[in-house]
């Protein structure tokens, strides 16, 4: 498969995790994290790890020759079980 056409299926995860990422960081920057705010960033650390292994999902798929549409983005009591 033609390395733009990858670059661009993936372009909508990509970006959703540059959001949570930067969402992450703002927080993080704010000194004291409130409580509210610590429930917020546990919620977009699961995400970030659905994110992430919904990416490997897609490139694995696409590896093997098959349609990385076609991953699905893992419930978090899944993706936090994972070790390594």
């Amino acid at each position: 498969m033609d390395k733009n056409m990858k670059d661009t299926t993936d372009q909508p995860v990509l970006r959703h995790i540059e959001r949570l990422v930067s969402e992450e960081h703002k927080l993080y920057n704010q000194g004291a994290v409130a409580e509210e705010d610590r429930s917020r960033l546990a919620k977009i650390q699961v995400e970030l790890d659905q994110c992430w292994d919904l990416l490997r999902q897609r490139r694995a798929r696409r590896e093997f020759g098959q349609d990385p549409k076609g991953a699905q983005m893992r419930p978090p009591d899944v993706v936090e079980d994972y070790e390594g």
